[in-house]
């Protein structure tokens, strides 16, 4: 192999491992609340009869975080490039990371998750765009299913760091992005993105997301294949205390077990999915095996009646597994849009699944007072499916799809290949 080559691939490799390393302390930040949720909310003086309430409260304020993080690091992704927003994102959240390691009430307690969320929203989406611009079309797959495993076992992390205090535990996620910001100077931004931002073309323009009815559609559709995943972790797991309860377990279920086993299970689920969709040429049809996988693994849960730890965490586990979809999830994304959009949303589209937990969380707890935890847990998981399977119907398959384009409001189709 030539030398050249030879230095390209080294590159190539040593991008992917930052933006999967990236990853890795985005989701540790992301699922450290769910872990350490009951202890610090004790320690800071909230009754016991208000943790289930003011923990979604607080979640919930990261999850708006979020939301507003995917708009604003999207679009610094498609205006100024994609690097600049990996080291802006993650400069923010480590640093409200140490800040939450420090509070005393809920109020600044939720504040500082705001901030926090709004970090943590530019990571994945810079870095899977990153990494699909930068690979080839037949590699990209391989390269955002790396990104998305060594990413997931952040949580892992986040559940054995949180069963000591949980101060330490946010005071060690800042310190780990602070290190991951050094390793960051050494890397490039893509090839897609510096020859489009040789052209005039309107870039990081989310408006072109709203003003053709066709991207609208398609954007709309990105984001509901990927709600019953939020709703299995920011639900199911996160409140699997409660569960227990409904379930008539003995012993109580802890979360931050639940939450580590759930995200080994993603990231194993992850490996299968990337492999499945390489195998079968199809995202699409891998995305529609795991939706139904989801069904299944969720019945289970909800149907197993005095459910004890070691079946908690079995099930945690393969829930995990048949949610695994997240790296392919984020790439149909990625892969539906031209290049001076597609950080926009391939950065947006992740966040506002995790900020539809808000509204999935507001109606799970209106179901709950008519119906009870399992029953409305059903209703939810029901209803979700049927809108993500319909959702991803919809859209075109785009494993092979060469994304070396541009969107265009002034051409008929609303695209233009950079070259023409």
């Amino acid at each position: 192999m030539p030398q050249n080559d030879q230095q390209l691939t080294k590159n190539v490799v040593f991008l992917v491992l930052v933006a999967a390393l990236g990853y890795f302390v985005d989701i540790y930040d992301l699922v450290v609340f769910s872990v350490i949720r009951l202890k610090s909310l004790a320690d800071i003086g909230v009754p016991a009869a208000e943790m289930r309430t003011t923990g979604a409260f607080v979640l919930n304020m990261q999850m708006a975080g979020l939301l507003v993080g995917g708009i604003v690091w999207g679009i610094i992704g498609d205006k100024f490039g994609r690097v600049k927003v990996l080291f802006g994102s993650i400069l923010l959240y480590s640093l409200a990371n140490f800040a939450n390691g420090l509070v005393h009430d809920i109020t600044r307690y939720a504040i500082i998750r705001v901030i926090a969320g709004i970090g943590l929203a530019g990571e994945l989406g810079a870095g899977i765009t990153l990494v699909s611009e930068t690979l080839s079309k037949e590699k990209r797959g391989y390269g955002t299913m790396v990104v998305a495993v060594i990413g997931l076992f952040g949580a892992v992390a986040a559940a054995q760091v949180g069963k000591h205090d949980w101060r330490t535990a946010y005071f060690v996620g800042g310190g780990l992005g602070i290190v991951l910001l050094a390793l960051r100077l050494g890397t490039f931004e893509s090839g897609m993105y510096k020859n489009v931002a040789k052209i005039k073309v309107a870039k990081g323009n989310m408006l072109m997301l709203f003003n053709n009815w066709s991207r609208f559609y398609k954007y709309l559709c990105c984001i509901l294949i990927g709600a019953p995943l939020w709703y299995v972790v920011g639900i199911l797991v996160t409140q699997s205390p409660e569960f227990g309860k409904a379930l008539g377990a003995k012993e109580l279920l802890d979360a931050g077990t639940g939450i580590m086993y759930t995200y080994i299970g993603i990231a194993i689920g992850d490996i299968a999915a990337g492999l499945l969709a390489q195998l079968t040429k199809s995202r699409k049809l891998t995305m529609m095996i795991f939706l139904l996988l989801t069904v299944v693994s969720v019945a289970t849960y909800l149907g197993t009646k005095n459910i004890t730890v070691s079946q908690f965490i079995t099930i945690c586990f393969f829930m995990g597994f048949t949610v695994g979809y997240w790296a392919t999830f984020v790439t149909i994304a990625s892969e539906q849009f031209g290049t001076n959009i597609r950080s926009t949303v391939t950065t947006t589209v992740p966040n506002f699944v995790r900020g539809a937990l808000i509204p999935i969380s507001a109606i799970f707890d209106l179901l709950v007072v008519h119906y009870g935890m399992i029953t409305s847990g059903y209703i939810m998981m029901g209803a979700l499916t049927i809108i993500s399977l319909f959702a991803l119907s919809q859209l075109k398959e785009s494993f092979s799809k060469d994304l070396d384009y541009v969107e265009s409001d002034e051409d008929p189709v609303g695209q233009f290949n950079v070259g023409s």
